[in-house]
């Protein structure tokens, strides 16, 4: 039992670090897409490209689309506030905000998403020391920030990202209480959703996404890697997270972003950094460190990870129903 848990923790600890390089570097990637793409453009792209991405590893792999109305209205509305929303907001908002202050921003994401847990109710049994890492996390994208110093960050580009952030936090709780152990495959779930952003955005195109482009290699690079490894892997990257381990773990990602997205638009855009940043992205990882620990779960968490069937034969077993032993499990 202990390595298999102990396998089951480094393989999500891997995939949290993959995705937070991944989804650390889409600042970068969106940034540089913007010199030639309007905000809409790029967020069509994201969603369009990504979707074609994940249809064809859901179908190579053997599956297939969710079918039915009402998962797919839960699709369409985790597809509005995961995808379309937050993306757009970003692409508007990196016009007037460096890549590095909008992976800060976004850092924001676990805050809103614990905040939203507690209100309501699916983080009642958040540890003190998980809680603790939390906010120690925020506090270090606060001294990256360092609002007491910026003058002109805060305007209505800092506020687009702090709403696609708290998007993301809202998307996240949704997909963990509708959309995730229903039966229905991770792949196709997000492939899903991609397809359903795709469409959302497609309707907004005629308003804002019909500007002339500029296609130069840079701006096309830009437009695949952040379709391709910055939107179709990390999305569903988070959707197996969500999954396995819940949305406040999905949501802690983001305050790994800060780390990648201001050393990436430090060497590569000579945006700045200096020593009160590395502070923060230190602290930022200590308290991601704090939000891993994992101790004994909670009776509801516990019943939430225990397949039906072992909680029915246990239960049966309780009453001394011996009627229905056949069904036990060896």
């Amino acid at each position: 039992m202990t390595d298999n848990n102990g396998t089951r923790a480094l393989r999500g600890g891997v995939r949290v670090a993959v995705l937070a390089l991944l989804w650390g570097s889409t600042f970068l990637w969106t940034e540089l897409a913007l010199r030639g793409l309007s905000p809409l453009q790029v967020t069509f792209a994201r969603c369009a490209i990504g979707a074609l991405v994940l249809v064809v590893a859901c179908y190579a792999s053997g599956h297939r689309l969710p079918t039915g109305g009402p998962v797919w209205r839960h699709i369409v509305v985790a597809a509005f506030f995961c995808n379309a929303l937050p993306f757009a907001l970003f692409s508007v908002g990196q016009q007037t905000v460096d890549s590095g202050l909008a992976g800060v921003l976004n850092a924001t994401t676990p805050l809103w998403s614990v905040i939203l847990g507690l209100t309501l109710g699916s983080e009642r049994g958040l540890r003190p020391v998980r809680l603790a890492g939390l906010l120690l996390g925020f506090t270090g994208t606060i001294v990256i920030f360092a609002p007491w110093r910026t003058t002109g960050a805060t305007g209505w580009g800092a506020l687009a990202i702090l709403g696609a952030a708290a998007s993301y936090a809202i998307a996240f709780t949704y997909m963990g209480r509708t959309l995730v152990r229903r039966g229905t495959p991770t792949i196709s779930l997000s492939a899903a959703q991609l397809v359903a952003a795709s469409g959302l955005t497609a309707l907004a195109v005629p308003i804002g996404g019909l500007d002339a482009i500029d296609p130069g290699p840079t701006v096309l690079v830009a437009a695949v890697v952040l379709s391709v490894c910055c939107t179709a892997v990390t999305f569903h990257l988070t959707y197996r997270i969500i999954n396995d381990e819940g949305a406040t773990d999905a949501a802690v990602v983001g305050y790994l972003l800060p780390v990648v997205s201001v050393l990436l638009g430090a060497v590569v855009l000579g945006e700045d950094l200096n020593v009160r940043v590395v502070l923060g992205m230190a602290v930022v990882l200590l308290g991601v460190g704090m939000t891993r620990r994992q101790g004994a779960p909670s009776n509801a968490s516990a019943r939430r990870r225990t397949p039906a069937h072992q909680v029915a034969g246990v239960r049966r077993r309780a009453g001394n129903v011996s009627s229905e032993q056949p069904h036990r499990t060896g």
